[in-house]
């Protein structure tokens, strides 16, 4: 039976319902449920990112939910270190760990590995960055591909953020940008991993946004924000990117109506969305297209 294990990645747009859909699969499956979402990671927000209830914790292991304060910083590769002795114990329990959440950046990193590019001090990034803005992006990107002709095909001539990004890590390793993606490796073979991504139709996916913004508000997100604002987090800390935590200080600070900031959590929960179907679209061609409304078509399709 441990021979046949595998590991199912389930990722989906924000409220497409991937909560429910891993709870029935690790339910037919002996499965439990890691976390891939970066906001569901911290322990003092619970409703604004829409973690699992305790009843569902309950029911079903959970592991990475509401394990790190929101005054730590919590990197791609501080999820993929746990996440991945979390899938090893599991294995080893001769149970499916099922991998569910938004964040395409930690499926990458479980998928292909993580590179490990050494620390480029500051002083030496912002001489690059100087250099950038005073000749504009078309004429740094010649220079980039002087300096390393091999990230020629996955680096456009528009992308000034990977083209500062490839100049500085060649100039201060000497190692091209492609050669440090090329050997990394993922700690799992590729085989067992069953991967699945929630099609959903627009306008229900936008139903979904809106009912699950008004229920977010009847449980009590503006509390949970206001408790956030004492802790006084440092603003460079991602916590603060949590979509709601601005509108809700507008709403607190009284510059908005109560209608007015549910209406810009909705549509920044949209745009949030669109940005990880697009992802999704770019990043994730191979994984399996599914119905979330149909539990049972996942299950089918993971068992074939």
């Amino acid at each position: 039976m441990h021979r046949k294990l595998k590991i199912i990645l389930l990722a989906g747009p924000t409220a497409s319902g991937k909560s429910k859909v891993a709870i029935s699969l690790a339910k037919s499956l002996k499965g439990e449920i890691i976390n891939a979402d970066s906001m569901q990671v911290y322990k003092e927000f619970r409703i604004l990112t829409s973690r699992p209830s305790k009843n569902d914790e309950k029911k079903i292991k959970h592991h990475l939910y509401g394990i790190v304060s929101v005054k730590k910083n919590f990197s791609v590769g501080d999820w993929l270190e746990l996440a991945s002795k979390k899938i090893k114990k599991i294995l080893k329990r001769k149970k499916i760990p099922i991998i569910v959440g938004g964040t395409g950046l930690y499926f990458n990193s479980l998928l292909y590995g993580l590179v490990k590019i050494p620390a480029i001090p500051l002083k030496f990034r912002n001489n690059i960055r100087k250099d950038h803005k005073k000749i504009g992006q078309l004429k740094f990107y010649k220079k980039l591909l002087k300096l390393d002709p091999l990230v020629k095909d996955f680096i456009s001539e528009n992308d000034s953020h990977r083209s500062l990004r490839a100049y500085e890590v060649k100039k201060y390793t000497k190692k091209s940008l492609y050669e440090w993606f090329k050997n990394t490796k993922s700690s799992f073979d590729e085989n067992l991993f069953k991967k699945f991504f929630i099609n959903m139709d627009r306008n229900k996916l936008m139903d979904r946004i809106n009912i699950r913004t008004e229920k977010m508000f009847n449980e009590g997100i503006v509390k949970e924000v206001s408790n956030f604002l004492k802790l006084k987090v440092k603003k460079e800390l991602s916590a603060n990117k949590i979509i709601g935590i601005s509108e809700i200080i507008n709403l607190l600070n009284k510059n908005n109506s109560l209608e007015e900031m549910k209406d810009r959590v909705k549509i920044r929960t949209r745009q949030y969305a669109k940005r990880q179907n697009t992802w999704a679209r770019g990043k994730m061609p191979s994984w399996i297209r599914v119905n979330s409304d149909n539990h049972k078509e996942i299950l089918k399709k993971f068992l074939k």
